[in-house]
């Protein structure tokens, strides 16, 4: 009965393993290996070792590419988390215009990205929307080129990725406080436990697991980051928004540079799992302390 049971299980997780080996394991091992070739994308490779990286320690377009991606999702987990935990907060605390509002604040997570950076490119032109709300109401004096500019392109193709997800953001958050107890929070009223005193007892422990989800996310989401800046930037201006992905996808499909690419892949998937585990660990950590 054991050994038939076993087998009855197996066979339920074969189709899933075989699935996960041929389009996960399998493309990272062979990407992996291919990092170490000369390869051009054709059946030809020949084993060169670190030179691929080596490359890229030599290319300060690299080292560039991979501060931007860094500091890009340190603007979006920040800013994003902090809007959406703001939001979620008014929101608790209105409960007529909840519903209404949570279906406005996750109405742009509908769009398409490629599709909201289109319409973000066009507001945020030299004669487009922002400038002209800016002009209109009597702020003239702050009109900028915001995506002309190398000082201010990156904060402002982060500054759609926030607009996107934030509404997702807070919806996380809102559901941890809808889930908190009524009793607790009655109880924390009675003993005068309000405003900033309220949510930095009560309410920010217990929203301890929202957090972790919310900036785990975000900052995975925010480092693989692809069409903001392809569409609004291309990387520019004079590199101030290359990515880590822009430089895999010009290389892989562009640079004629196949095994360069992949070996950015590599270093993108290595940036990935290091932060976003490290961050997942400390913030977990944070939970069992509380």
């Amino acid at each position: 009965m054991f050994h038939r049971r076993r087998a009855t299980m197996a066979a339920f997780l074969l189709p899933a393993i075989a699935v996960y080996s041929v389009f996960m394991l399998y493309p990272l091992v062979r990407g992996l290996y291919l990092s170490f070739t000369d390869s051009l994308g054709g059946p030809v490779a020949h084993f060169v070792g670190l030179q691929q990286y080596q490359a890229m320690a030599d290319d300060p377009a690299v080292s560039a590419a991979l501060w931007h991606t860094v500091l890009y999702a340190l603007v979006v987990v920040v800013v994003q988390n902090g809007l959406g935990l703001l939001f979620a907060s008014m929101l608790f605390r209105r409960p007529r215009v909840r519903q209404a509002l949570n279906v406005v604040l996750l109405t742009p997570t509908l769009i398409s990205p490629v599709m909201a950076a289109f319409i973000w490119s066009y507001l945020l032109a030299p004669g487009g929307g922002l400038n002209g709300l800016l002009d209109a109401v009597g702020l003239g004096s702050l009109q900028h080129v915001w995506l002309g500019d190398p000082h201010t392109a990156l904060y402002a193709v982060a500054a759609v990725n926030i607009w996107m997800f934030t509404g997702y953001s807070c919806a996380i958050f809102l559901a941890s406080y809808m889930s908190m107890p009524t009793e607790l929070l009655e109880a924390a009223a009675l003993d005068g436990a309000r405003g900033w005193r309220r949510f930095r007892s009560i309410e920010w422990p217990l929203l301890a697991p929202a957090l972790t989800v919310n900036v785990t996310l975000s900052l995975i989401g925010s480092l693989k980051v692809f069409e903001f800046p392809l569409v609004l930037t291309n990387g520019g201006p004079a590199g101030a928004t290359d990515t880590l992905t822009l430089l895999v996808y010009r290389n892989i499909f562009g640079g004629g540079k196949f095994a360069l690419g992949v070996a950015l892949s590599v270093l993108l998937l290595v940036t990935v799992v290091v932060l976003s585990s490290a961050t997942n660990s400390l913030l977990r950590l944070r939970e069992r302390r509380i």
